[in-house]
């Protein structure tokens, strides 16, 4: 059996109907894949749409404020794809004069564009015989050919890499390249894949020697760190409340937050009290604590696990400047400061 025309033959017949699929724009193309790193289709589809409406093009995004960038962005997670998004627009814009680079080894250049999305632009928009390696791929390669070398490792990487351009159809580079991801993503799923009506099963090792579902294999990350965070959200007679921006290198850079005390474990309702009364925002601030989460909230990152408390801090008025409540949609915050936003009655 030829594996690539099964694959390509499977696609034509089974592909769904994606925006990004009806154009070789490679601006489309490059914002729909940044935006599908980390996020299933159903999710990213109406943030792709959004993006080109507000964005239609690169110089678009590249005059817009980050602020802007990340507000749209919100509820996607991974907020760095949205400050490189940003950075790569700025540089296409003022140091490539809007052109966005052709080649696959160009592309690699590009901010926040790995080895995946050089090969998926570089094959989609100018037809290089480049081939794509996502999650969909690595699954549907181990378990057709029987591939135990974990895909997160050095040599998994190299093997893969070369069994997949060793596949790739030469003459149909972007089709190709669609049709694997959409059969993995479709038919070779991650839990309960269609292999009684794939048209592969007949010569798919792990289906004939029944490993389905232990392909593909991967190194165990470390175990995820756990944290305590404890938001405060302000509420004054005037109906005022603060929020900051946070600083660093972390997952949240440049979203805003409630103000943030991280404490090694939970706290009693007495212990964190004495807490806020130490800080120096509190001095001479009478205040009324009140815990508006009575369960936590955990809020899972792929590195760390987020054990969340919101506590609703009653004051007459506010020490530092603030701002109106009813501003506070204006501003990009993380999922889980959405969530409670939406939840809480102002």
């Amino acid at each position: 059996m030829n594996f690539s025309k099964s694959i390509t033959s499977w696609y034509s017949i089974n592909k769904r109907s994606l925006p990004w699929r009806e154009t070789k724009n490679p601006y489309y193309i490059w914002l729909s894949e940044i935006i599908l790193q980390q996020t299933q289709v159903k999710q990213g589809l109406p943030y792709y749409e959004a993006f080109i409406t507000k964005y239609p093009t690169v110089f678009d995004l590249a005059k817009a404020e980050e602020n802007e960038v990340l507000k749209l962005w919100q509820g996607l997670g991974y907020y760095s794809r949205a400050r490189n998004l940003h950075f790569t627009a700025k540089h296409i814009v003022n140091g490539l004069n809007g052109e966005f680079p052709s080649t696959y080894k160009a592309l690699l250049q590009l901010k926040g564009v790995g080895d995946y999305t050089a090969s998926a632009i570089a094959s989609f928009c100018f037809n290089e015989v480049t081939a794509v390696l996502d999650g969909n791929v690595y699954r549907v390669l181990a378990r057709y050919f029987g591939v135990f070398t974990p895909i997160n490792s050095s040599k998994g990487a190299k093997e893969f890499r070369a069994l997949a351009q060793e596949l790739i159809d030469k003459n149909k580079p972007a089709i190709y390249n669609q049709a694997i991801m959409e059969f993995g993503a479709v038919q070779c799923k991650p839990k309960n894949p269609e292999c009684f009506s794939c048209p592969l099963n007949t010569s798919c090792i792990a289906f004939n020697t029944n490993v389905v579902h232990e392909l593909p294999v991967k190194i165990k990350q470390a175990k995820a760190k756990i944290k305590h965070f404890n938001f405060l959200v302000f509420v004054s007679h005037d109906k005022k409340t603060v929020v900051e921006k946070r600083k660093g290198k972390g997952i949240w850079q440049n979203l805003y937050q409630f103000p943030l005390l991280e404490t090694q474990e939970e706290q009693s309702y007495t212990a964190f009290k004495k807490l806020v009364e130490s800080q120096d925002y509190m001095k001479n601030l009478p205040f009324e604590l009140l815990l508006y989460n009575k369960e936590v909230i955990v809020h899972k990152l792929s590195h760390q696990h987020l054990y969340t408390k919101f506590w609703i801090v009653n004051v007459a008025r506010l020490n530092s400047e603030g701002i109106s409540i009813s501003k506070i949609q204006d501003f990009p915050v993380p999922m889980v400061i959405e969530n409670f936003i939406e939840s809480f009655n102002f």
